[in-house]
């Protein structure tokens, strides 16, 4: 699939229109066009034959590719003030303000004859200079067989209002149909803006190292393996270990979180990290497209691509409503006067063309991508990276949130904290043995035997090692055969011993099949987990903890979380099962499943919803994962369901507002209550509150 800029496109209903175009394309196999930030996603073999479908719709709209980002030399000067970038329109509205206000001061002087020229000149010189684009798109959009749109029905509308002398009527309707334009292309940029301005943590450039000189080079062209240097106050461009230097860094861009933190040798940091006091200098470990920044970036930006339901039926809504509302008012305005007695043309075409001015679906088409745009935006300032907003509306309906323990609701931070010794083993052999079978062991439970043990590892001490899947591990250290692992490894290799469940994660040690002892290591929980737990418990979500650890160590885990409901000893399939029967039996909701990312990809990839937490350094995670948290609290998988409620809030109450006004109004024009003036209000008033209101989900 490939991203392209869309140049030109000034309304959401062509946005829509062309997307409906292009997903007609026997070649084409995914397209969504997202009119918020001007982007179109596809998946089609040949992007010109693309080009010409989208010139056929909208002849105005060229396709580009996406402009590359500036380095510091070439950058762009900030957006100009929303005044000066507006002044052709501002200039327009001015003076159709003058005309229409100098039209209204002599009408009725003027009025006194009928059809008097003056009165075509002001008002229709108004008309035109307010009009004139509405009027030329109406006529492109006919010549090409397009008839109904907004225009269209602007330009019926007013049109019909000229003929039966409605002046300062049409020419107010065109007149506030451009202010609310105006309005709208304010509140898009702006929401355009505060996604750029997120971008905006992309590292300009990169102080490479070089034979002890520094070189300022950009970002992609450093690779991993090389060196450079951070001074304070600069962003860290690439992903890398501090190989020198100490500091504080600002993670707010990536995390949302305001406090600094503190790094220092050895540790990793991540692009877009800002550096705050000392001087840094970094070993490279990733390309900078690979980096974390990078696919953040790119997650935000094709965020929209993934429509959630209810956009797709505000589309399929204003194709099939439009028509409808021409024909209906067309109807309205035959149909009364041929058989009611006493009724006139001129009085039912004037409420036709009040229940068209009215019907525009102006507000629900531009409000409801926006508002998810919004959310989408706003979760992200939040270190919350949703990847669609059909996720943000899968998060208001989950009902289940499955928690793996390790890393996700406890820090993952594991400490050897007892040595229980057997058959007359000093605890020094038995930490001793468990080191040298789980030396070349990545699991945090190895590093922690290892960093208890604290001496060198003989290699060439080990042979024939050997992971007992689900149990542990086999390996000759020397010409002992040592056996490390839990309860189960016991069992099966028929090791006599007098204690089988003890409290806490345990890691029991046989030598030469007898048993030797065990060695227990704690986790500590996370300071936000428990309150998490009490938090979806108050918003009636059900909780469940998944773990490999042994019964008694989940036991005591979930008493001090509250979670009532925990499987242990589990292997990452056994995982998967889990989510499968909490899948079958959820019927009125979503499961979700909150991993640490670095094991819990096939569990993510299986839940409705998959959060991948603290999972910037996990590829997987961020490949695999519904939704991205960006920092290790598991609080943030309830500020993505709040986050999403609003959202899901607000754009139900633009679906409501808007067609609750509107149809109220219908019925007043129809009845001949409302005129031209509330019909302004119903369809501009109306579609400049819904963007308002969408915009507040930013906050």
């Amino acid at each position: 699939m490939k991203k392209y800029q869309l140049k030109n496109i000034d309304c959401a209903s062509c946005a829509a229109k062309i997307e409906d175009g292009l997903s007609k394309m026997p070649e084409v196999k995914f397209v969504s066009v997202n009119f918020a930030n001007s982007t179109l996603h596809i998946d089609a073999p040949d992007i010109e034959e693309v080009k010409q479908k989208i010139k056929e719709i909208e002849p105005e709209v060229e396709v580009a590719e996406p402009t590359e980002e500036l380095t510091p030399s070439t950058k762009k000067p900030a957006i100009k003030d929303e005044m000066a970038e507006n002044k052709f329109e501002l200039i327009k509205i001015f003076v159709t303000l003058l005309l229409l206000a100098a039209g209204m001061i002599f009408e009725e002087e003027i009025h006194n004859t009928p059809y008097h020229f003056a009165e075509y000149l002001v008002f229709i010189s108004a008309y035109l200079i307010s009009g004139w684009v509405v009027l030329s798109g109406a006529v492109r959009s006919i010549v090409k067989g397009k008839v109904f749109n907004e225009h269209f029905l602007m330009t019926i509308a007013t049109g019909g209002a000229l003929l039966i002398d409605a002046m300062p009527e049409a020419v107010t309707v065109m007149l506030f149909y451009v202010v609310g334009e105006l309005f709208q292309d304010i509140a898009v940029n702006r929401s355009r803006r505060s996604v750029k301005a997120l971008l905006e943590i992309r590292p300009d450039y990169a102080n490479l190292k070089v034979n002890g000189d520094i070189k300022k080079v950009s970002p992609s062209e450093v690779h991993p393996g090389q060196i450079i240097v951070v001074k304070p106050g600069e962003k860290i461009p690439l992903d890398g270990k501090i190989i020198e230097g100490n500091s504080f860094v600002d993670t707010s861009a990536l995390t949302g979180e305001s406090v600094p933190r503190a790094i220092k040798v050895n540790e990793t940091v991540l692009a877009g990290m800002i550096n705050k006091s000392g001087l840094l200098t970094i070993e490279v470990t990733k390309e900078f497209g690979e980096s974390s920044i990078s696919k953040i970036l790119e997650l935000v930006e094709n965020a929209t691509s993934k429509k959630a339901e209810t956009e797709k039926f505000i589309t399929t809504f204003a194709r099939y409503y439009t028509p409808v509302v021409v024909f209906g008012a067309l109807l309205l305005a035959v149909i009364p006067p041929l058989f009611v007695q006493g009724a006139t043309f001129t009085d039912w075409i004037y409420r036709a063309l009040v229940v068209l001015v009215i019907s525009c679906p102006c507000a629900l088409v531009i409000s409801i991508p926006l508002g998810y745009f919004g959310g989408i935006g706003g979760a992200s300032r939040k270190g919350i990276l949703v990847k669609g907003s059909n996720y943000l509306d899968a998060l208001t309906k989950i009902k289940t949130v499955v928690f793996d323990k390790t890393g996700t609701l406890t820090k993952g931070e594991f400490k050897v904290t007892e040595i229980v010794s057997a058959n007359g083993f000093k605890e020094e052999d038995i930490l001793k043995y468990a080191a040298y079978a789980e030396a070349n062991s990545n699991h945090p439970i190895a590093k922690s035997i290892l960093e208890a043990y604290e001496k060198k590892i003989q290699q060439s001490d080990i042979t024939e090692v050997k992971e007992i899947s689900g149990k542990g591990i086999q390996a000759k250290v020397n010409s002992d055969e040592v056996l490390i692992g839990n309860d189960k490894l016991l069992h099966k290799e028929n090791i006599e011993h007098d204690k089988c469940d003890v409290e806490g994660t345990v890691v029991h040690v046989a030598v030469n099949k007898k048993y030797a002892g065990y060695i227990v290591i704690s986790d500590s929980l996370k300071d936000e987990a428990a309150e998490t737990i009490t938090e979806l418990n108050k918003l009636k979500i059900n909780t469940v903890m998944l773990t490999g650890d042994n019964k008694s160590a989940a036991v005591v885990y979930a008493k001090k979380l509250g979670i009532k409901e925990f499987y242990s000893e589990l292997l990452p399939e056994n995982k998967v099962e889990h989510i499968e029967k909490l899948l079958s039996t959820t019927q009125d909701g979503k499961v979700a499943f909150v991993g640490d990312g670095i094991n819990d990809a096939p569990v993510i990839a299986r839940a409705d919803v998959g959060i991948a937490m603290g999972a910037l350094g996990s590829d997987a995670a961020v490949e695999t994962a519904d939704v991205v948290l960006m920092t290790d609290s598991p609080m943030q998988v309830v500020n993505a369901i709040e986050v999403a409620k609003r959202t899901r809030m607000i754009v139900w109450q633009n679906i409501a507002f808007a067609m609750g006004v509107k149809l109220f109004f219908i019925l007043l024009g129809a009845f001949g209550i409302a005129t031209m003036w509330e019909a302004v209000f119903g369809d501009m008033g109306v579609a400049i509150i819904a963007i308002l209101n969408a915009m507040r989900v930013y906050k």
